[in-house]
C-alpha cells in the first residue's frame, strides 16, 4: 500500500474533477446477534449476492477517473453508483473483518495481523454490539459470521480467494474435491501471505473469514467454504450450485493492491478494470443472477483520510471499544463509493445515502432474514433501501 502512495499523490491535483465525474451519473454463542429491529421497508426477493472486493482507493480514483471506462462509465450505467458509502478503517484487514461479522477494528487488526495472535480465551464481549474487547487477530469460536449465519438459515455460501492453492506451502491449503480451500496459517505464526509471489499472490488478509475459529476452527466446514477460483465458473453455470453468497477476492494484482505486480504485470486500478470487464458479465450470464445482486467495493481510501459516515467517531465507544481511532487517524476509512448491479435496480441509479461497510453487512443479513451482527446493529446503519432498489 505504502508503495503506491507516490502514484496517489500524482492524482491528487485531479481528485476534485475526478468526484465531480461521478456526479453525472443521474446456534446461540457467547456474541450473539442483535435481533433486527423491524424493518419499514423490505428488500426485493434477492436470492443470490456476491461481493467483489477490491483494494486501496477513493471514490476520485476508480468511479470518477473516466481514464478507466469500465469502472467510471460502464458499470455506473449497469446499476446503481453509491456516492456516499465509506469504508470503516486502515489498513485491509479491520474492513474486510467489519463487512463479514460487524467486529470494528482493534490495534492487531488495524495492522494487517502479520502474526496470528489469538484473542484471549476469557476476552470480554460487550452487552451492547457484542464487541470483543482487546486485541487479537483470531476471535473465539463464540464469535459468528455472516457466514455462520447462513449455514445456521441452512443457505450456502463460499468464499472465493483467486490464487489460493498456487503453492500450497505458502498458503497452507489442502486439496478437495472442489480444489484447493481454506488457505491460512496456523494460529500464533507469521501470515506468510503477507507478500505476492510471481506464482501466488493469495492474501489471506482480503477475506475476513480466515480470522474466526468459528470457521477454521471446523477443518471440513472451512474446506467447503474458503475455496479458490477453481469452481467458480462451474458453480455459476446452474442456479443450484451457485451459493447463496458468494465473496469474490482477486488477486493481489488484480484488486489494486500491487503496483506493479509480482508476475510483472501493471496491477493498480487499470488491472482491477479489467479484472470486473471479464468477471461482472460472467456473473451477470449466470442463472442465479436473474434474482441476484452482485456489490463492487473496496477496502479503504486513501491512507490520509479518515472520514466516515453512519455513527462512526474518535473516541472508545460499545460499537468501538478498542481503539480511539477506528481509522487510525480519524473515525473511518474514508470514501470509496460502491457499485450495486441487480435486475431489482435501474441503470444510472444514483444514490446519494450514507452507507459504510457494516451497512453492506447489514444489507446482505436482511436480504436473508439475518439478524445484525456487531455494530451493523447500530441505529445510524442503514440497510439499503429504496435509493438503491430502483426497480420493483
Amino acid at each position: 500500500m505504502l508503495a503506491r502512495m507516490g502514484r496517489r499523490a500524482s492524482l491528487a491535483a485531479a481528485a476534485a474533477t475526478a468526484v465531480a465525474v461521478t456526479a453525472m451519473f443521474s446456534g446461540a454463542t457467547l456474541a450473539a446477534a442483535t435481533p433486527a429491529a423491524p424493518q419499514s421497508y423490505h428488500p426485493p426477493a434477492i436470492k443470490h449476492v456476491w461481493v467483489i472486493q477490491l483494494e486501496n482507493e477513493s471514490i476520485g480514483d476508480t468511479f470518477g477517473d473516466t481514464s478507466y471506462p469500465y469502472l467510471s462509465k460502464t458499470l455506473p450505467s449497469m446499476g446503481a453508483l453509491l456516492k456516499d458509502y465509506y469504508s470503516i478503517g486502515h489498513h485491509s484487514l479491520d474492513n474486510y473483518i467489519a463487512e463479514i461479522s460487524g467486529q470494528s477494528p482493534d490495534s492487531d487488526t488495524q495492522n494487517d495481523c502479520p502474526v496470528l495472535v489469538p484473542f484471549p480465551s476469557k476476552a470480554t464481549v460487550n452487552s451492547t454490539y457484542h464487541q470483543v474487547e482487546g486485541d487479537g487477530c483470531i476471535y473465539p469460536a463464540s464469535v459468528q459470521t455472516l457466514g455462520n449465519q447462513l449455514s445456521a438459515r441452512g443457505l450456502n455460501w463460499a468464499a472465493y480467494m483467486q490464487d489460493m492453492g498456487n503453492v500450497p506451502s505458502r498458503d497452507h491449503t489442502t486439496q478437495t474435491s472442489q480444489g484447493p480451500a481454506c488457505g491460512h496459517a496456523p494460529t500464533g505464526s507469521a501470515d506468510s501471505t503477507e507478500k505476492a509471489t510471481a506464482a501466488d499472490m493469495y492474501a489471506a488478509r482480503h477475506e475476513g473469514f480466515m480470522y474466526f475459529e468459528s470457521v477454521i476452527g471446523n477443518k471440513a466446514y472451512c474446506d467447503a467454504h474458503i475455496l479458490s477460483f477453481q469452481p467458480l465458473l462451474k458453480n455459476l453455470s446452474k442456479t443450484s450450485t451457485t451459493p447463496s453468497f458468494s465473496w469474490v477476492t482477486p488477486n493481489l494484482c488484480n484488486d489494486g493492491h500491487d503496483s506493479p505486480c509480482a508476475n510483472g504485470q501493471p496491477g493498480g486500478v487499470k488491472q482491477i478494470n479489467a479484472f470486473l470487464e471479464q468477471w461482472i458479465p460472467r456473473i451477470m450470464d449466470s442463472p442465479a443472477y436473474r434474482a441476484g445482486l452482485i456489490i463492487i467495493t473496496f477496502d479503504e481510501a486513501d491512507t490520509n483520510t479518515a472520514a466516515a459516515c453512519c455513527g462512526e467517531t474518535s473516541g472508545k465507544s460499545a460499537s468501538h471499544p478498542n481503539v480511539a481511532e477506528p481509522g487510525q487517524t480519524g473515525p473511518g476509512g474514508g470514501q470509496i463509493g460502491a457499485i450495486a448491479i441487480s435486475p431489482f435496480i435501474k441503470p444510472g441509479t444514483v444514490s446519494t445515502v450514507d452507507y459504510n461497510h457494516y451497512s453492506l453487512l447489514r444489507s446482505v443479513e436482511q436480504i436473508f432474514g439475518l439478524s445484525y451482527l456487531g455494530d451493523a446493529a447500530m441505529p445510524q446503519v442503514r440497510s439499503f433501501g429504496p435509493d438503491v432498489y430502483t426497480r420493483p
